[in-house]
């Protein structure tokens, strides 16, 4: 009998105590479990052929074993796997949305951008994840400091419009005097689209007629950024 077929089918109260993952995070703490092992804790059970572990393990490889892609996972994707109901795919969803966000507070301590990286760390956490292109701006003033985050606009997976107007009309108001601008590929493809570049244009034309300076402009792709400062073609 293969003895690792023999061992997904046990229950995981049957495992010797340090292999279980309540009793490993308790013995050993958090960081010595893997992720597969973490997500098992949310499951909870397995299914009739599976330990929790097991189950765990293959959602993992649904995604490529990254986490980042299984925050892109919806809810019906999730409970597409057997074992996995509606309560346990809203556990998995809500835990890595929590993870998502305490990301985004913790880089929202960066108060001052000093390089295009610390602006795309700023963001980043808000476009990650999303299946449809979704347009922000940072506000910053004379210090470069950050006055506010924006949402401009979402749009579908190949774009979504963005309205000068609304833009200039926002930074006026938080008395903005440098405009960060960026927006998400869904593909995954960093390149900027004909289309970013006009906006891009577009936007810095009106901008300089208020004496608003366009920094940088932003394309997110996963955990990855294009800059038009950097490339040195804003």
């Amino acid at each position: 009998m293969n003895t690792s077929t023999y061992k997904s089918n046990l229950s995981i109260k049957s495992w010797a105590e340090d292999d279980r993952p309540r009793e490993k995070f308790q013995l050993k703490g958090k960081a010595s479990l893997s992720d597969a092992e973490l997500i098992a804790i949310l499951l909870g059970s397995g299914n009739r052929n599976q330990t929790a572990v097991d189950l765990a393990k293959d959602i993992l490889a649904q995604a490529h074993n990254n986490l980042h892609e299984l925050g892109k996972f919806s809810l019906n994707e999730l409970m597409q796997f057997k074992g996995v109901g509606e309560a346990k795919a809203i556990c998995i969803a809500a835990a890595l949305e929590l993870g998502r966000r305490r990301n985004a507070q913790s880089v929202h301590e960066r108060v001052k951008i000093t390089s295009s990286k610390d602006a795309f760390l700023l963001v980043s956490a808000d476009l990650i994840d999303k299946p449809y292109e979704e347009f922000y701006m940072l506000l910053l003033n004379r210090s470069n400091k950050v006055i506010s985050k924006e949402f401009i606009s979402r749009g579908g997976i190949t774009g979504t419009v963005v309205d000068p107007r609304l833009v200039l009309q926002t930074a006026l108001q938080k008395h903005a005097t440098s405009i960060i601008l960026f927006h998400n590929h869904p593909s995954g493809n960093l390149k900027p689209s004909e289309n970013d570049i006009q906006i891009t244009k577009k936007l810095k034309e009106a901008a300089n007629l208020f004496d608003i300076s366009i920094l940088d402009h932003i394309i997110v792709a996963d955990s990855s950024y294009y800059s038009f400062a950097e490339k040195g073609i804003l």
